[in-house]
């Protein structure tokens, strides 16, 4: 029987690439989105992959969200919690509300999609956790204080469930895009896109594709012995 596999954010961008990856490589996917109802018609119809609606951000509406995907698709057995907003503005200008609504989505969202799968993840003695954290999580970015807050965020909840989850066969690991090739990022000015390519030593953008990849090795069983790592997609942009 394939395993579940659940991805948050997994209709679009780097999330959609991740959920057809995990599709070809023979898991069962179910792709969660927030609020885009016509994007995630689309990529059902194209794909074949079921997808769920519910904001991350609500703990009750996760738990809800989640039992149906198992009620649907039997227990979930790996998550990748890829889904994330921003909300951007230099640190003096920046409100509560847009500090709110990233911490929110980007950070508690992460444990409101794995708090609700990790019991039945210990009683199984099974698990594969991905985390898409960001290239601006390790080195920070102008105007991004709240958003690089949470991807830091997310490799200290990574580091702390490898050390919970070892001995219960369950994995938990972290990928950190650079500049990836998505939606949002073609959408900027090409004068922008430009001085961001230029930053990049490999002198392009990512693939989401490329991304997928490591999830897929990450959720393996061949990735079995590696726990609370980070794997840094950039283009040897940034090292840590």
């Amino acid at each position: 029987m394939a395993r579940v596999a659940l991805v948050t954010g997994g209709s679009r961008g780097i999330g959609a690439a991740i959920s057809v990856a995990l599709k070809a490589a023979g898991y069962t996917v179910a792709a969660n989105y927030a609020g885009n109802d016509e994007a995630a018609a689309r990529f059902s119809a194209e794909t074949g992959i079921k997808t769920y609606k519910w904001n991350v951000a609500d703990y009750d509406a996760s738990k809800a969200g989640i039992a149906q995907v198992e009620a649907d698709l039997g227990p979930i057995e790996v998550v990748v919690a890829n889904a994330g907003i921003t909300r951007d503005a230099p640190f003096h200008k920046m409100t509560p509300d847009q500090w709110r609504q990233v911490v929110d989505t980007n950070l508690t969202g992460v444990f409101n999609t794995l708090h609700p799968v990790w019991p039945g993840m210990r009683e199984r003695k099974f698990g594969r956790v991905v985390v898409i954290s960001s290239i601006n999580g390790q080195k920070g970015q102008f105007g991004q204080v709240n958003y690089a807050a949470t991807k830091a965020g997310d490799l200290g909840i990574v580091k702390s469930l490898a050390q919970e989850g070892a001995r219960f066969n369950i994995t938990a690991n972290a990928v950190c895009p650079g500049y990836i090739a998505t939606e949002m990022v073609m959408a900027v000015p090409e004068k922008v896109r430009e001085s961001i390519i230029a930053a990049i030593p490999a002198g392009r953008l990512g693939k989401p594709e490329e991304i997928a990849r490591c999830v897929t090795f990450l959720v393996s069983d061949d990735a079995g012995f590696i726990n609370g790592s980070t794997i840094s997609a950039n283009g040897a942009q940034f090292f840590v």
